[in-house]
């Protein structure tokens, strides 16, 4: 199957880009660091430009744990200490150029339970669909793990999605984790979109019909 390249998309009514978890802790120096997860920032600006350009919702996703929260290795978790609500390591990265319009969803802030998804225990869905959104494009960190558990319950929660593949890095506890992720999201439903350096394209105005 082709990967689609946004540029060549017609944005409209019903569209809205979902940025999931791309914080000082990902990347690179972080508690909890991705593999290049700083290669996402250039192609999520890229896309942040045309979805503001364009009116479009823009969502950011971001953990935003207690320090007593279950994952951590002290409670016997699989994770070091990441994403520690108010610390630095929990802020977006500096270079992720987040609009004032952005809806910020806050995840795993109950200690007693994980949230790798941008749905468990937000009110994402009821925010999506309170600006008529039907088709999610998603970006960010890690392709296996945050990624891949909200593209499952967008879908599941009768949601179109675009994955911005040049947009995800993975964690790859196991080699090869992040491209079966990305195979089990196109199997679900989801289709495959880079943000592409041409994205500025879609900046010029939509046909009207």
């Amino acid at each position: 199957m082709p990967v689609l390249h946004l540029q060549d998309l017609n944005l409209g009514a019903g569209d809205a880009l979902v940025v999931v978890d791309v914080q000082n802790d990902f990347l690179p120096g972080g508690s909890l660091a991705v593999p290049h997860g700083d290669e996402v920032i250039a192609a999520l600006n890229r896309a942040i430009d045309v979805f503001v350009a364009r009116g479009q919702p823009v969502f950011a996703t971001r953990d935003w744990h207690p320090p007593n929260q279950c994952s951590f290795r002290a409670r016997g978790g699989p994770w070091p200490p990441h994403c520690v609500q108010g610390t630095p390591g929990a802020s977006f990265a500096p270079g992720l150029r987040l609009q004032s319009g952005t809806q910020v969803v806050s995840k795993g802030t109950d200690p007693e339970r994980d949230a790798y998804s941008g749905f468990q225990g937000t009110d994402l869905a009821d925010r999506l669909r309170a600006v008529s959104a039907k088709h999610l494009f998603v970006g960010g960190l890690a392709t296996d793990y945050c990624v891949l558990n909200t593209v499952k319950d967008a879908l599941d929660r009768d949601f179109a999605v675009s994955v911005l593949v040049d947009a995800v890095r993975a964690v790859d506890v196991n080699p090869g984790d992040g491209v079966r992720a990305l195979d089990e999201t196109r199997r679900w439903g989801a289709i495959f979109v880079e943000a592409g350096p041409h994205a500025r394209r879609l900046l010029s105005p939509s046909p009207q019909p």
